[in-house]
């Protein structure tokens, strides 16, 4: 069991790290298109929109969002365990050992 555990958490480490490699990869790619861009264009004065300044600045809409999802998260959590728990009786049986399976018999 603690192998399929560990293989199971390597995997998950290579996973993220992939993930990891390929979002660097559009960070990277993300920063010379916007040099690239900031070079060849002009400076485009700033609007006086109404009420700009109210606006939450995008830091603070990234920040928010995955405070949000944190919270949502770890409220699935919570009910995935609670359901687990409310199914206890059905998957396993006494002294925590598993019921039988239907149509055989205990010997």
């Amino acid at each position: 069991m603690s192998d399929t555990k560990t293989v199971g958490q390597e995997l998950q480490g290579e996973i993220l790290k992939t993930v990891r490699k390929s979002q660097d990869a559009v960070v990277d790619a993300i920063k010379r298109w916007a040099d690239t861009v900031q070079s060849i264009t002009p400076s485009i004065p700033v609007p006086n929109l109404p009420y700009a300044d109210k606006l939450p600045k995008p830091e603070e809409l990234v920040a928010s969002a995955y405070d949000f999802a944190e919270k949502l998260l770890a409220n699935q959590r919570t009910f995935a365990e609670s359901v687990l728990q409310a199914t206890k009786p059905l998957t396993s049986g006494k002294n925590g050992t598993t019921p039988p399976k239907a149509g055989t018999s205990a010997k």
